[in-house]
């Protein structure tokens, strides 16, 4: 997290050393500390998953918004999800290497520069994915009534579909067009062959905006984990500081915590895991500057006569 050639941690205590006699209270630490880190990298390899399974929905959902192809510059719109995960997966290692994984002696010039730049890299898919989220609750503002359609079933020929959710979208064939919707009047989406109705569109254009807040509110939280990290390392996150930066994190992940419900009520199952999982990945790297912090004051402590 620091600019500059010196070690960022204090000298860090080996875990859980044992030193004879040997206690079942110490192996008992030994077995809780090893679970917890399995756990926690479990939780990671979940994310990292999250990735391939955001890029299949996306995928097929591409196929029918970019009938002609993907440009280049549209590529941000079709697979931003896939991009911003990514791109998080990315950073959050990059955290768990600098406030868990490497020591003081590792931390030589070449690899704190590729950390650095890795981690601004990521910052900047996670930025362009943000304006991707923006982009696609625009792209929903583009829709116009269908004259004369009053039964999905005078579409079911197999080149109309139906938006389940921003990223999903069914064809329309005579053995399910009764069981989208019993609406009276359909819109479609922007210049595709995809109609939804009125109801439809409003919980639709409600995920998209959720993406947007919770994407924002990401930045906001890794921006103040940033700032935990550079105070300690200063040995400073102490009294006010340590106290804001607490006050606005709870407002920022109670905000993630009700967007991960509101997409197990209204969403699919994959945007509420992903939005659990990252809950529980960023608990883990509070947990590392806990740690960090404790460590760094019991290292601070006179030693004992």
């Amino acid at each position: 997290m620091c600019g500059c050639t010196t070690p960022m941690w204090r000298p860090r205590r080996p875990r859980y050393r044992i030193d004879p006699p040997w206690r079942w209270s110490t192996l008992l630490r030994i077995n809780n500390w090893a679970v917890y880190q399995l756990f926690k990298y479990a939780v990671y390899i979940f994310l990292a998953v999250n990735v391939y399974l955001f890029f299949a929905d996306e995928y097929g959902a591409a196929q029918l918004q970019f009938a002609e192809g993907v440009a280049l510059g549209q590529i941000i719109e079709a697979y931003a999800a896939t991009i911003d995960t990514a791109a998080w997966v990315v950073l959050l290692l990059m955290f768990e290497l600098e406030t868990y994984a490497l020591e003081d002696e590792q931390f030589t010039p070449p690899v704190q520069w590729s950390l650095h730049g890795l981690r601004v890299l990521c910052y900047g898919f996670i930025g362009y994915a943000f304006y991707g989220y923006i982009a696609n609750v625009a792209y929903l503002s583009d829709v116009s009534p269908v004259a004369g359609l009053s039964n999905l079933c005078a579409l079911a020929d197999g080149a109309w579909s139906y938006a389940v959710t921003l990223d999903e979208f069914a064809a329309i064939t005579a053995a399910n067009c009764a069981t989208f919707s019993e609406a009276a009047s359909f819109l479609q989406i922007s210049d595709i062959n995809a109609v939804v109705d009125q109801t439809g569109l409003q919980d639709i254009r409600a995920l998209a905006w959720v993406d947007v807040i919770n994407a924002g509110v990401w930045i906001l939280v890794v921006l103040i984990l940033e700032f935990d990290v550079r105070m300690q390392e200063r040995g400073i996150l102490e009294g006010a500081a340590l106290k804001f930066s607490n006050v606005i994190k709870f407002v920022l992940y109670s905000i993630l915590f009700l967007a991960a419900v509101y997409w197990g009520f209204k969403g699919d199952f994959v945007d509420f895991w992903d939005a659990f999982l990252w809950l529980v990945a960023f608990f883990f790297i509070e947990m590392n500057v806990v740690e960090w912090r404790k460590e760094d004051r019991e290292t601070e402590l006179p030693a004992a006569d």
